[in-house]
């Protein structure tokens, strides 16, 4: 039993690791030597990469940010190290999934600061559970050409995620995943709701001033 939980804690530390790659701060310091947590809204996700260094880097930071978060999940989905039941990596499952995306928000590497953890919470999903996470995808897209904003896409998104695995039947730990990461994910954008109710949330294409 020692050994089985000294695997498990090897494996959230390894996918809080993961997780913390800080992918858009490398990539606005290696490309344009510049902090990006000093531009637009303080975050260093594809959106603010977005509005930062354009299309092309952000759709890369974008794609990196989910990777990690799929292979985070993917060592303990793989059964690459035996564990004492199926329950037990259940478990497990949400507990690596919750460890990256909590590593993207809060990365060891930036003094615990980083992104909205959207993009690495797909990533997670999607190997949980594709069809979930193509349904969150096709919420966001929907969301995103009404409204035009990137935060309310990924708080709708969020949401359904949690209706869906609801409405599936999903065991329990994925719908404990999803309310968790769900809760999470809209808690990262308590400033953004602030300013969707306010009216004065930035839209795609839109220059988005200095703010936390």
């Amino acid at each position: 039993m020692v050994q089985e939980i000294g695997i498990s804690i090897a494996f959230i530390l390894i996918a809080y690791l993961l997780g913390s790659i800080p992918t858009g701060f490398l990539a606005g310091y290696g490309l344009k030597k510049i902090d990006i947590r000093d531009y637009g809204s303080g975050s260093t996700g594809a959106t603010n990469v977005l509005r930062v260094l354009g299309s092309t880097v952000a759709a890369i930071v974008l794609l990196i940010d989910l990777v990690k978060g799929a292979i985070a999940l993917g060592l303990v989905k793989l059964e690459i190290l035996p564990l004492p039941s199926e329950q037990w990596r259940a478990w497990l499952i949400i507990l690596t999934a919750l460890a990256a995306i909590f590593g993207h928000s809060k990365s060891v590497w930036l003094g615990f600061s980083g992104g909205k953890s959207v993009a690495t919470s797909l990533g997670t999903l999607l190997v949980m559970t594709p069809m979930i996470a193509l349904a969150a995808v096709g919420i966001f897209a929907i969301t995103l050409a009404i409204s035009r904003m990137v935060s309310l896409g990924s708080i709708t998104s969020a949401i359904g995620i949690n209706l869906l695995m609801i409405i599936l039947d999903k065991p329990l730990p994925y719908i404990i995943f999803a309310v968790l990461a769900a809760a999470y994910v809209i808690w990262r954008h308590r400033s953004n709701i602030e300013r969707i109710l306010a009216g004065t949330e930035p839209k795609i294409g839109q220059k988005v001033s200095n703010q936390s």
